[in-house]
């Protein structure tokens, strides 16, 4: 095998803060503010000129609901026809409960051909679960070939867009990693490079020629599997899909299990509804369909010897046991609620704390993962509710809807999914606060007496009314005011007004 050099051991991860927290800091970067109002802002724009065009897309959103709301009523039924399938065809089926056992049959796998290296396609599911620290705690370096995730890769950093993971930097912060960075993971970027995009661009096909052309073993998700064929598919747009996909001897694919889709027939819909709404594009440049082996591969064939394909839980089956939750399953990754989310443009990706930002983001991470940490518990509160989110998902995702079921959640305290278990958590101090004020509430709405008392010593006491609330009510008047209190209250402006009018109604009849 030819010698490579070895890649930079990553940083552990950090413990997330709340989203509040970060977004507070993310917002004081004007660069990275304005690196993303500029990329959503032209994102979106395209992506609504390109559903514009099909006098059907309504159409196609309601199909695309139903197809993926029927498989996952038969999710069951579908797996064990697509893994029939697949076997059928020549490759090989795992199932994997959680993120621990995805890791360790990938390991697994790639020692058992020898090699020390791995090409990746771009895929949520393997940064999901770590699959590249995983691999590289067992001796094996893994290249990302999607530009935006090698510049995420190269600049020891995370991703913070589903479709433009790198969406956070600019050409001239590109620049300075591809210049500072690429010798230490391959070839070096060209003497001089400036920040053309072209030029950057070429750097990059030229760093990864060389990791396409000596890989043996490649891992890639998928945006769909067919249960009736057992065909897996890749949408994308550069092409390094494609020469992952064919090129090594050996192909793994970790995907989860809410990819399935029955039929061909199915997947029509999404070939057209996918492409527009994430890119803008009438239909992605590339797009890869694979079954098993296939009839041109193995020995003497074009394509890989070797299909693997890792069916991924890691929370999934307990999302699905979720009403309300369950629809955040329907998402197909096209990022075009991240676009048009007020809070995702000024807060960024990195402040979700995880591989899903932006509005599904906030709805996915917490089902997945379980409320129990205080990212997890933050993320249902990090919108306002526009539902902007909704209106553009090409599969109707209600994400207020669910966004609102998760807080009640979290407010309640469970129950929770962690590890796979469904626990009951301790409310946070903040939530336990708001129960205890809605309590309050209640009581007063239940005796008029009291209510109209209470206001009535509100009105007296306005002058001494403070600018922020104390406790836990502190974080509400952190970024509002506390409305001003008015002379009198409601009720006793409406008796006067209706007793100054019964006067004049007498005084009229007289």
């Amino acid at each position: 095998m030819p010698a490579f050099p070895p890649a930079p051991a990553p940083a552990p991860a950090p413990a997330f803060p709340s989203f509040p927290d970060a977004a507070r800091e993310a917002v004081r970067d004007d660069t990275l503010r304005a690196n993303l109002r500029r990329a959503t802002h032209t994102i979106r724009d395209r992506r609504a000129r390109a559903v514009a065009e099909l006098a059907d897309w309504e159409r196609l959103r309601a199909a695309g609901k139903a197809i993926k709301d029927h498989t996952l009523r038969h999710l069951d039924r579908y797996l064990l026809q697509l893994e029939a399938a697949v076997t059928a065809a020549g490759g090989t089926v795992h199932w994997a409960a959680d993120a621990a056992e995805a890791n360790r049959i990938v390991t697994d796998l790639v020692r058992a051909t020898g090699e020390r290296e791995v090409v990746k396609v771009k895929s949520m599911a393997t940064q999901e679960i770590g699959l590249n620290d995983a691999l590289e705690a067992a001796g094996i370096a893994a290249y990302e070939t999607d530009l935006a995730e090698l510049i995420v890769q190269l600049g020891h950093d995370r991703p913070s867009h589903i479709l433009v993971p790198a969406i956070h930097r600019n050409r001239g912060e590109i620049r300075d990693v591809f210049a500072a960075e690429m010798g230490r993971w391959g070839r070096p970027a060209p003497d001089g490079l400036d920040d053309d995009p072209r030029a950057l661009a070429e750097a990059a096909r030229l760093h990864l020629r060389e990791k396409f052309l000596r890989a043996k073993v490649a891992v890639s998700g998928a945006n769909f599997m067919v249960a009736e064929t057992g065909t897996m598919v890749v949408f994308e747009s550069e092409g390094n899909g494609r020469m992952c996909l064919t090129l090594p001897e050996t192909l793994i694919s970790v995907v989860g299990i809410e990819k399935v889709v029955p039929s061909f027939r199915d997947l029509e819909v999404f070939l057209q509804t996918l492409p527009r709404s994430s890119t803008a594009e009438r239909m992605n440049p590339y797009t890869t369909m694979w079954t098993g082996l296939g009839p041109s591969r193995g020995a003497g064939g074009d394509g890989p010897r070797a299909f693997h394909l890792v069916l991924l839980d890691n929370g999934r089956t307990d999302t699905l046991a979720d009403e309300v939750g369950r629809q955040a399953l329907r998402c197909i990754r096209c990022s075009a609620c991240l676009n048009v989310c007020p809070v995702y443009e000024r807060a960024g990706g990195h402040a979700y704390g995880s591989v899903y930002p932006g509005p599904i983001g906030a709805i996915l991470s917490p089902q997945l993962r379980g409320t129990g940490s205080a990212i997890d518990a933050s993320l249902p509160y990090a919108s306002t509710l526009c539902g902007a989110c909704y209106e553009v998902c090409p599969v109707a995702i209600d994400i207020p809807e669910v966004l609102v079921h998760l807080r009640e959640r979290v407010a309640q305290g469970g129950p929770v999914t962690r590890e796979g278990i469904r626990v009951r958590i301790r409310p946070a101090r903040g939530h336990a606060a708001e129960r205890a004020a809605m309590r309050a509430a209640r009581l007063l709405l239940d005796h008029p007496h009291a209510l109209r008392a209470g206001e009535r010593l509100l009105a007296r006491a306005r002058r001494l009314r403070p600018h922020r609330l104390p406790g836990p009510g502190r974080a509400w008047t952190d970024s509002r005011e506390l409305p001003r209190l008015p002379a009198q209250p409601f009720r006793d402006w409406w008796e006067r007004e209706r007793e100054r009018d019964r006067r004049a109604d007498r005084g009229g009849r007289a």
